[in-house]
């Protein structure tokens, strides 16, 4: 088996794998719909795919705003987890925000997401305060983070 990963960007024909991904990753998963309006009429998104032998197994949201990018959602499929591919996706969303101008990069998290926010700190970000009862799922609080490229 090739364990070789490969990133690239999204296109409108990659939102049924994308959407399939997100509803096994979510329990508020974006809809079609909001992926194709992404994809067709958002001149900010930016989609970083993960792609291996088998097809895509992640995808990383990107809004890149000027000099800021705000990571919107990243998920890895639930079979694919473990393999350190969403380190490697987030590497990428990365770079790519930096080569399209972007100075900082944020995100939130569910409070209760140790697993991403460890990442999310080993790559360099930031704690940058609450949003409380950010999830009308459960009314959770995100945390929000942020990465100055600078730095």
């Amino acid at each position: 088996m090739n364990d070789e990963v490969n990133f690239r960007k999204m296109t409108v024909d990659d939102v049924d794998a994308v959407f399939d991904i997100e509803q096994s990753s979510f329990s508020l998963p974006w809809t079609k719909e909001a992926f194709h309006y992404e994809m067709m009429e958002n001149r900010h998104a930016y989609y970083v795919l993960a792609e291996i032998e088998d097809g895509i197994v992640g995808f990383c949201g990107l809004w890149i705003v000027m000099d800021e990018c705000h990571v919107t959602n990243i998920a890895i499929r639930p079979e694919q987890r473990g393999k350190k591919l969403g380190e490697k996706l987030m590497v990428a969303a990365m770079e790519t925000a930096k080569a399209n101008g972007a100075k900082a990069m944020t995100l939130e998290a569910r409070v209760s997401n140790t697993i991403a926010r460890n990442l999310y700190e080993k790559l360099g970000f930031k704690n940058g305060g609450i949003r409380k009862s950010y999830y009308s799922d459960n009314f959770e609080d995100a945390i929000v983070m942020w990465v100055n490229f600078d730095e």
